[in-house]
């Protein structure tokens, strides 16, 4: 064929194509990097690079801030974002049915930056799931079709669906409360089903205890009773109930009651149940603050606030 009827070859975008001494057409893959070393000159050869070193020099892992969802802006003066820090893991805090609590150090090599955080791990399909959830979760919906029939029959793929559901559901609650003010952890990041908060510990270095772990002095208890009664008024008047409380779910950080254990806040609106676990959370709290010394008429005034303003809004 004469050199100007031939067509033009049109090259794939991963073919190295030459022709060999006797003028046939040969193709390389590019990616076939296994180059002999007397390669005709001209072939330039392709560098062989070692695999990069993931793991830091000291600490378990990277920091997961440039991946992970951020908490409410702006961050506290304490929190650590450098992308250069790593986690180190101090220890269990907690274990508990649905998810365990560990101690993590946020630290920046080198420099005296550093914070510890709480790293609440939801567990996924192989372990429990969080009890009578089906009650908690009417009235949340996801977009898929396929999502929610998985998690109503509570396939393996469903309660993986579940796990992360709770640890977002949490997160998006801490949010929403502490920009209206309430008083719980500050939510430092989400990342898959690993929620990081804020650790909260006392002046010696020990975490702050639970309600259920103190005898409060009457002075004492009567102060962490109005406090509780002032964050259950900003949780209603939001529109919201706990859904779980109980002197487990409270602690008392330095003289001041902080909510916990957030991922089944329910809509008192939204969800038909909502009104029944309100009345649920303040019966658990107000036994335990009378059957510690609180007076039954200031047990009964702090609930008859809650209730007012429930029906006033």
């Amino acid at each position: 064929m004469p050199q100007q009827d031939r067509l033009p070859v049109r090259r794939g975008r991963f073919d190295d194509t030459r022709l060999d001494e006797a003028g046939t057409r040969r193709c390389r893959n590019q990616f076939d990097d296994d180059v002999d070393d007397g390669a005709p000159a001209g072939r330039q050869r392709v560098p062989s690079f070692p695999p990069p070193d993931d793991d830091p020099v000291a600490g378990d892992r990277w920091s997961t801030w440039d991946v992970g969802q951020h908490g409410p802006t702006p961050h506290p003066d304490w929190l650590v974002t450098e992308l250069s820090a790593v986690d180190t893991e101090l220890g269990v805090l907690k274990t508990g049915k649905e998810a365990d609590l560990h101690l993590v150090e946020r630290a920046v090599p080198g420099t005296s930056r550093s914070c510890l955080l709480a790293a609440k791990r939801y567990r996924t399909a192989e372990h429990r799931m969080f009890h009578r959830d089906a009650d908690y979760i009417e009235g949340r919906r996801v977009r898929r079709s396929r999502e929610t029939r998985a998690m109503a029959r509570r396939t393996a793929f469903g309660r993986d669906l579940l796990a992360g559901q709770w640890a977002a559901a949490e997160f998006s609650a801490l949010c929403r409360l502490w920009h209206l003010g309430a008083p719980v952890p500050y939510p430092v990041q989400l990342h898959g089903t690993e929620l990081l908060l804020e650790y909260l510990d006392e002046a010696d270095g020990q975490s702050a205890p639970r309600l259920a772990q103190l005898r409060p002095e009457p002075a004492t208890l009567r102060k962490l009773w109005d406090q509780l009664i002032d964050a259950l008024l900003v949780l209603t008047n939001d529109g919201l109930a706990h859904g779980d409380l109980s002197p487990f779910n409270l602690l008392v950080h330095r003289g001041r009651l902080v909510l916990i254990d957030l991922p089944q806040v329910v809509d008192i609106v939204a969800n038909p149940q909502g009104p029944a676990f309100l009345a649920r959370d303040v019966r658990i709290v107000t036994d335990w603050f009378t059957a510690h010394g609180l007076p039954r008429a200031v047990a009964d005034a702090g609930a008859a606030r809650l209730w007012i303003s429930r029906e006033w809004r």
